[in-house]
């Protein structure tokens, strides 16, 4: 692993953030700020990066299941852990999406600040692209995640999703209840430029 990194912080936490891993920036701070977790929750950080949402999550719930599709992530994440006493609330997965994770493994809450920013080509850039590039319409990543969503998601489960208005939220918004979710904007922020950060939550519906 590269020994090049900054020190990142939030609130009273500190995090190590390497150069091939996302650095928190307004999503990320605006996520954690705005997330409720209640009390002795099984949560999913999803693209956990260097695990910001995990680490603040674990202070309410039992459990946070880690995972990156990086592997520089993962590294940065379990030493996040470490340094902000959370090492053994967390577990760390390496994978893509939900692919990792046991059959019939299912969580009360996942988070999920996704890569949702217009780009081409999809797929083929360094670790650190992955984070962000969302393909040609941005949506890429999230319509994967929201079909798979409700298997891994316990009876009223829910999903906390970051994204922009450059991705579309109304069409997140519809993809989420052709999914058979209740989904709406939890909260906004403005960014300049015309751009809005939108975080979606999502409570899926058993039929």
């Amino acid at each position: 692993m590269s020994s090049h990194s900054k020190k990142v912080f939030f609130a009273d936490y500190v995090f190590d953030v390497g150069t091939k891993v996302y650095e928190p920036a307004e999503d990320s701070f605006f996520f954690a700020e705005n997330m409720r977790i209640e009390c002795d929750e099984y949560v999913l950080d999803m693209g956990t990066g260097c695990g910001i949402l995990g680490i603040v999550a674990a202070e309410k719930a039992s459990r946070v299941v880690a995972i990156d599709i990086n592997p520089y992530a993962v590294h940065y994440a379990k030493e996040n852990a470490e340094v902000n006493c959370a090492r053994g609330k967390l577990s760390f997965v390496q994978g893509d999406l939900f692919t990792p994770l046991r059959s019939g493994e299912q969580f009360d809450l996942v988070l999920f600040n996704a890569p949702y920013l217009p780009e081409e080509p999809f797929g083929s850039g360094s670790w650190l692209e992955r984070a962000w590039n969302g393909g040609k319409t941005g949506r890429q990543v999230i319509n994967r995640f929201i079909l798979d969503a409700p298997k891994y998601l316990k009876e009223a489960g829910r999903v906390l999703l970051m994204l922009s208005t450059v991705t579309g939220v109304n069409a997140t918004l519809l993809k989420f209840r052709e999914g058979g979710f209740n989904a709406k904007v939890a909260a906004k922020l403005e960014l300049p430029f015309f751009e809005t950060l939108a975080l979606l939550e999502a409570k899926h519906c058993r039929s």
